[in-house]
């Protein structure tokens, strides 16, 4: 895609073009439901697709040298809701009755979504255009006290394009 129809895009689906590239990180993953507490490592490939109006993200998370969990996730930015989406599909298998939803707060985006499980919040916070931190949450049904899942930093290990459909 050249400069000209990239800058015909809304600011609000330019800034969904920081998470374009690959990148590569070390998780601190906490004791859930659903595995041990320990580290990974993990790779997202993320690039833009439709022109730029959505991002595309193939997430691999290895533990042991085993891929431990992926997750295949499309962003987006809703106009008539001002806000970004994020439908994410996984190898957990639970199939998300709605995407999750966010608003950028500076460098900081952070999506919610709620299921009968519970919430599930995620953070990306750009600490520059090539490093971020990333840190998901979950509040069990009836509870409020948010539950810390995964956390990490991730750098840029290659600039992406956008993806003309």
């Amino acid at each position: 895609m050249n400069a000209a129809s990239f800058s015909s895009l809304s600011s609000d689906h330019q800034r969904l073009q920081a998470l374009v590239g690959t990148w590569r990180g070390e998780e601190d993953v906490a004791a859930t439901q659903w595995t041990d507490a320990g580290t990974a490592t993990a790779e997202a490939v993320t690039v833009a697709e439709f022109g730029g109006l959505f991002v595309v993200q193939r997430y691999r998370q290895r533990r042991d040298g085993t891929v431990s969990f992926g997750a295949h996730s499309v962003f987006g930015f809703d106009q008539q809701s001002s806000v970004v989406t994020m439908h994410q599909f996984d190898s957990m298998g639970f199939v998300p009755a709605a995407p999750a939803t966010g608003t950028w707060d500076g460098n900081t985006l952070t999506l919610l979504r709620s299921s009968p499980r519970g919430s599930a919040r995620v953070t990306y916070d750009f600490d520059s255009n090539d490093s971020y931190r990333m840190r998901l949450q979950f509040q069990p049904a009836g509870s409020d006290v948010w539950q810390d899942m995964v956390s990490g930093v991730y750098s840029r290990v290659s600039p992406s394009s956008i993806n003309d459909f």
